[in-house]
């Protein structure tokens, strides 16, 4: 017995459910929306970073900026390409002295996207400024809120919530603008390798021409002449000394014999 009842609660529950969503869809197909996106001009900003390999360890690559700051980008992905001479190079293909350029383009796009609501029906119930019941063209009635200075057309001429009457056939539009942004990055690295080293000298044997220079000359000095420090004088004084003794020495002798 119970089991049939939980069964019969159960089938219950199932049909409330389908009437209710039944009479939302029905409702809601009442009420006309329209969006549009409108687009503005964009704007573009390119910035540009240059610099200079100086380690790349694993995927941790250090840089040297071009105002001479060190840079550490740490865990580059595996993805990330850098075109090099026309071929897409990894972390792992970057070497120390490789020049590397990176172009950051952002692209930003105002939008406008603007939703308009629109629903006809025949006043039940109004509760100014708040909320109108209105009973659509399906004979079902939906509850509304009422933006602030909504207005409502009865035939032709628009009131606001407070002219509401019941039994009026109105008419209602709701214009929501929402701006929005795109911005779109793009990023773009380029490298140049490092000058090749280089090459080594060819393995030719080349003469080397030394030069000595000669030996200087000495010259041998000639040898210098003694100082003329002496005169005949002297030697003229000792034979007249010699010869007076001579003279002297004979007289003397004969004086003897």
């Amino acid at each position: 017995m119970r089991s049939k009842v939980n069964w019969i609660h159960t089938w219950l529950m199932l049909v409330a459910g389908v009437l209710s969503l039944t009479f939302a869809l029905s409702t809601s197909a009442q009420v006309q929306t329209n969006t549009t996106t409108t687009t503005s001009t964009p704007t573009v900003n390119t910035q540009v970073e240059s610099g200079e390999v100086v380690t790349v360890s694993g995927n941790d690559l250090v840089v040297k900026m071009a105002d001479g700051s060190i840079r550490h980008f740490a865990n580059v992905p595996e993805s990330a390409r850098i075109s090099v001479d026309g071929q897409q190079l990894g972390i792992h293909d970057l070497k120390p002295g490789m020049k590397l350029q990176r172009t950051i383009t952002t692209t930003t796009i105002p939008k406008t996207i603007t939703t308009v609501q629109s629903v006809t029906g025949t006043v039940w119930n109004v509760t100014p400024p708040l909320s109108v019941i209105l009973t659509l063209e399906d004979g079902k009635n939906q509850q509304f809120k009422i933006p602030k200075n909504q207005k409502f057309n009865v035939g032709g001429q628009m009131v606001d919530a407070w002219g509401l009457r019941k039994g009026m056939r109105v008419s209602a539009t709701k214009v929501v603008e929402v701006p929005i942004t795109d911005v779109a990055t793009n990023r773009t690295v380029t490298g140049e390798m490092p000058p090749p080293p280089p090459p080594p000298p060819p393995d030719v044997p080349v003469l080397v021409v030394e030069e000595t220079a000669p030996p200087a000359e000495v010259a041998q000095a000639a040898p210098q002449a003694l100082p003329a420090t002496a005169s005949s004088l002297p030697l003229i004084g000792l034979l007249g000394f010699l010869s007076l003794a001579s003279s002297l020495g004979l007289r003397k002798i004969r004086k003897n014999l």
